[in-house]
């Protein structure tokens, strides 16, 4: 019977003890964040700033119009251009992944979905062409490509909304 009424007062004190111990975890939070927010608010907003500036700089590069314009070659194979332009791409995107944590998810799911846009756009077109197409092959099926589908806009419609939530902040 002891023994029940110790294990009982052991358990409860337990209890207190880890109940404690959550509210004084939630105030820490709570004054943490409090904290922040006053304190770092313009910090906070100069670097969500530079972040979606960031983005939009990134989403013009892998345009893929300013993508063949910059990086495309004549002289090569449409497999090796083909290379070429997905591993800019992945290059751009993986340079950038860091300001994913200023940006709201909607913005970097936008950036996202027009990095394997283009992606899928580059290998599909780059698939269908002859083993011996040229780059200029593949330069020209993309831009006649984005002249005839909507998703050819598919980067300015992602500047736009990243210019949108920049514009909410300041």
């Amino acid at each position: 019977m002891e023994d029940n009424i110790i294990m009982l007062l052991v358990g409860a004190g337990g209890l207190i003890l880890g109940g404690l111990a959550v509210n004084l975890a939630w105030d820490r939070k709570i004054k943490n964040r409090k904290m922040f927010t006053s304190s770092d608010s313009s910090a906070t907003v100069q670097l969500q700033l530079q972040a979606y500036e960031r983005l939009v700089l990134l989403v013009d590069r892998i345009a893929l119009p300013n993508l063949i314009s910059r990086v495309g070659q004549t002289d090569i194979s449409a497999r090796d251009m083909q290379f070429i332009l997905t591993r800019n791409i992945r290059e751009e995107f993986e340079y950038n992944i860091s300001q994913q944590i200023y940006v709201s998810a909607e913005a970097w799911n936008s950036v996202k979905n027009l990095k394997e846009q283009n992606l899928l756009i580059i290998n599909q077109l780059a698939n269908i062409l002859p083993p011996n197409a040229s780059a200029l092959d593949l330069n020209k099926q993309l831009l006649q490509y984005l002249m005839n589908d909507r998703k050819g806009t598919l980067h300015e419609v992602v500047s736009e909304v990243l210019s949108y939530e920049a514009k909410k902040i300041m």
